[in-house]
């Protein structure tokens, strides 16, 4: 056992001195230790609940003949950090969680470890720790939020981000604001739609990573601490039979991942985060291959951005199970999973079956034959950039507006508010790419203004930014390279013509090559927004967001 590191041997007499002071016994010191990744806090709706979902864990590990122990890692709430400086440092949040289960799980020798995530970019960065560690792992998240009910129906998070529009022009008071405010997010767990926190724990279910249900029961259902017991029993046979991530995380995987992300029409974010987690595990996987996989799975789930249901309507109707039960065709199904089984031997026990059909469609009766995201190619992003065309307005799928160029969302916003921005355009914001931002912000904030404003089915908005699991509408975000890196983002001027095909994956300005070329040659040098701190060493070492914006190695 790697725990035999510290706990073995005359040597290690002192470390046994330690383990004891903790109140280990002579049995617990025997045993194997399990380390218990928990990214509890009490900022984080969605983590406030962990301690409870730990101790079923713990409890899980103990029955099984484990030690547990718990550790802690960082964790940003992507609402309250968005639309200030604090957005700036959520994508960089999930290179230091990797770094810290990196750091917290060698220093201390564990054999086996339980990540205990939820929210946006705990997630994807403990599933790259777990990749890199690789060493036995399971994931049990802390599950989705209910929706809110106001007016006769369900809101969530996304609904009040939009009412702020709606203020603005009038169609709701501050009483009904406030009203809403109140009642959108009833209580603890991940936001009510599939926004990227849940998008990310449905797909760590699709990876094999997680045990079923872990992507859609409920935070206030019982079910979730029987899953998290049945995920820390699970961990100690993953051990016995040396289950490792990488034997789990393959390219057919990833790949099922995506097949499971286009059927519900999942967070933009699941791009970049999947393919970070490519490359942390060593597996090529271009933005290409996204396309492809996009033209060959129907979009089969509508959940809220895109529609009016929510996760909880989803699990209802049968989970991610049901859904992969209707991909069978399309999935992998000799990857393994953290069941120690195969995908196929899994779903075979499970005998997944869809209860509303209203919510996962037929095969033959989806809400369109390809997958709800889109990867765009063109002059103006050679790299790719990417839309959640399943919450874009069939009349903005295909669209030709002049830009308006912004070089900052804050710049944009006060645009947005002043009501300047007129129908037909495109609104361009730059440099707020993984470099230039620094940090790659999510524009929620934008997007669910002109989404209350009713702007959605008539402007686009295209960044070198994000865009949150809850953006809807023409929203297309991770334009490479970016403007930062002299991408050709940054030679758009307001007034040139930005032509959008989504259903043709392109994207492009009516500029030359050697337009494009002359304006970026006549651009000052880039200067790094920030000076000092993480986000200076985030700025300079991090890739483009086409790579998933990965650190440089």
């Amino acid at each position: 056992m790697r725990s035999d590191t510290v706990k073995r041997g005359v040597a290690r007499a002192p470390h046994r001195a330690l383990l004891r002071s903790l109140g280990c016994t002579d049995r617990e010191l025997e045993q194997p230790f399990i380390g218990i990744i928990n990214s509890f806090n009490e900022v984080i709706p969605g983590h406030i609940h962990l301690r409870t979902i730990a101790e079923a864990v713990k409890g899980g590990v103990r029955s099984a003949g484990g030690t547990p122990f718990e550790v802690n890692t960082i964790g940003v709430c992507d609402g309250i950090a968005m639309g200030h400086l604090g957005m700036k440092y959520s994508l960089p949040s999930r290179e230091l969680i990797a770094d810290s289960v990196e750091i917290v799980a060698q220093a201390h020798a564990f054999d086996a470890l339980v990540f205990i995530t939820n929210c946006d970019k705990i997630v994807p960065g403990m599933l790259m720790a777990a990749v890199r560690l690789n060493i036995p792992s399971i994931f049990i998240s802390g599950g989705p939020m209910l929706a809110g009910h106001w007016q006769g129906g369900k809101v969530d998070l996304n609904t009040v981000f939009m009412a702020v529009g709606k203020l603005a022009t009038g169609e709701m008071s501050e009483k009904e604001l406030d009203e809403l405010e109140r009642v959108a997010c009833p209580g603890f767990g991940s936001c009510a739609g599939m926004f990227t926190a849940n998008t990310m724990n449905c797909l760590t279910e699709a990876l094999g990573m997680a045990l079923p249900g872990n992507g859609t029961i409920p935070a206030v259902d019982a079910r979730r601490l029987g899953l998290a017991r049945e995920a820390g029993r699970q961990v100690m046979e993953l051990l016995a039979k040396d289950i490792c991530p990488r034997d789990i995380i393959t390219r057919e995987a990833i790949q099922n991942a995506f097949i499971v992300d286009m059927a519900l029409g999942g967070s933009t974010n699941s791009v970049l985060h999947l393919v970070a987690l490519a490359y942390e595990a060593g597996i090529d996987f271009p933005l290409s291959a996204v396309n492809e996989i996009s033209e060959k799975t129907p979009h089969l789930a509508k959940i809220s951005p895109a529609g009016e249901r929510h996760i909880e309507d989803l699990d209802l109707a049968g989970g991610i199970r049901a859904v992969m039960g209707r991909l069978m065709s399309r999935l992998n199904l000799e990857v393994k999973t953290v069941s120690g089984k195969s995908l196929a031997e899994s779903l075979a026990a499970m005998e997944p079956v869809v209860k509303d059909e209203r919510i996962i469609r037929p095969l033959s009766q989806p809400h369109s034959p390809t997958g709800g995201l889109t990867i765009l190619f063109g002059n103006l992003a050679p790299e790719g950039a990417v839309v959640k065309s399943a919450a874009v307005a069939p009349q903005m799928l295909s669209h030709k507006g002049r830009a308006r160029v912004f070089d900052s969302e804050e710049e944009a916003t006060e645009a947005i508010l002043n009501r300047s921005i007129k129908p037909g355009e495109v609104v361009v914001i730059r440099y707020e790419g993984p470099k230039g931002g620094p940090g790659m912000r999510e524009m929620l904030g934008p997007t669910s203004l002109l989404s209350g404003m009713g702007l959605d089915d008539k402007v686009a908005l295209i960044t070198d930014g994000r865009f949150s699991g809850a953006t809807r509408g023409a929203a297309i975000g991770h334009v490479s390279p970016e403007a930062a890196s002299r991408g050709p983002i940054a030679a758009l001027r307001d007034g040139d013509m930005v032509v959008i095909d989504i259903p043709n994956h392109k994207i492009d300005v009516e500029l030359t090559d050697e337009e494009i070329k002359q304006r970026l040659s006549e651009l000052p040098k880039f200067e790094l927004r920030v000076k000092t701190g993480y986000l200076r060493r985030y700025a300079e070492r991090v890739t483009s967001a086409s790579r998933g914006a990965v650190f440089e190695t």
